[in-house]
């Protein structure tokens, strides 16, 4: 079932958001200073494309650095790209089938907010 919503996923959805993290994170990697925030766009670019069977957790040891890197991350690319999965996590729920994947939209809002202090974990 996993490889059947994936597939879904990366063709109706999945490319174009990762294509977004990748825009934004080559941005990023431009920037010299912003090069932490570049990498972390490109794992979630990662996830964005392949989510069922992944899941994100925060780590425990990540301090005050990346709160504040976050703030920055969510004034210059993460409201856009939260506003991305809002936007196609609500057309995708229109049609029926399209429900669970608008649901795993709205699941990486905050991830796309908040990329700093969190990883990309395998479900068991």
């Amino acid at each position: 079932m996993r490889l059947l919503l994936n597939l879904i996923w990366l063709v109706l959805c999945g490319f174009w958001m990762a294509i977004g993290y990748v825009i934004a994170g080559v941005i990023c990697c431009v920037l010299i200073i912003t090069i932490p925030f570049g990498l972390a766009s490109f794992r979630i670019a990662n996830y964005a494309l392949w989510p069922f069977g992944r899941t994100i957790e925060p780590r425990r040891e990540a301090g005050a650095a990346s709160v504040i890197g976050n703030l920055i991350w969510i004034i210059f690319a993460g409201w856009w790209l939260a506003v991305g999965h809002i936007v196609t996590g609500i057309a995708l729920c229109v049609t029926i089938i399209g429900i669970p994947l608008g649901i795993a939209n709205f699941k990486m809002i905050p991830v796309s907010l908040v990329p700093l202090g969190s990883r990309i974990v395998p479900t068991a």
